[in-house]
């Protein structure tokens, strides 16, 4: 009896209680607008000896996310005199931004058309000097085909300077400051592509 009396009592006191079930939390929902991009300044055993700066070029600095991808580095960048990138930055191209890259290359081979190495704006003066800034030996491509292609929102691309390449004993060019664009998937990161043909176009000297 008593052993009846006490549990109803206990079931009349808790007749207006709630009961709790203990849920996992769920992570809140962060707009990607008000997260601060890293900066993810990333340089080669030899940063000392490379030319220029790492900061993209301000018309850029809004299509490209910064990110951490060693692997990817490490294929763009060159040892001395070889060529490539003497130090690099790895980013991921943004949703809903026109990114536009160009090419300059071998017409006598076609499969070099969607290369790996492209710049940010297009080839302009001199090829003599156009060769020095993008560290391209005449031996690699003549340089009688450009082509221009928009890269596909989420590419991941190196975007650095050049290192420096011996073409000859006669010829060398040291690092440079220009930008370069290394794609390693160029194939599939990139889209809506045009060609065009090299013509020639004499600029007389003038003897200063």
């Amino acid at each position: 009896m008593l052993k009846n009396a006490i549990t109803g009592m206990l079931i009349l006191s808790c007749s207006g209680c709630a009961f709790f079930i203990k849920k996992e939390p769920v992570a809140p929902v962060i707009d990607p607008a008000d997260v601060e991009e890293p900066v993810l300044m990333t340089t080669p055993m030899s940063a000392a000896e490379c030319a220029g700066d790492m900061q993209l070029p301000v018309e850029f600095s809004r299509k490209f996310t910064a990110i951490s991808d060693p692997a990817l580095l490490a294929q763009s960048i060159g040892e001395p005199n070889e060529g490539r990138l003497c130090q690099g930055q790895v980013y991921v191209a943004k949703q809903n931004t026109q990114i536009l890259l160009f090419r300059s290359w071998n017409s006598t081979n076609p499969n070099s058309e969607l290369g790996e190495w492209w710049a940010l704006k297009s080839p302009r003066g001199q090829i003599s000097e156009y060769r020095s800034d993008y560290q391209i030996c005449y031996q690699w491509t003549p340089l009688d085909k450009l082509t221009l292609c928009s890269l596909k929102a989420g590419a991941k691309v190196v975007v650095g300077t050049g290192q420096s390449a011996s073409c000859s004993e006669y010829l060398h060019y040291p690092t440079s400051a220009k930008k370069q664009v290394y794609v390693a998937n160029a194939d599939v990161d990139l889209f809506d592509c045009t060609s065009y043909n090299a013509e020639f176009n004499w600029t007389p000297i003038i003897n200063k």
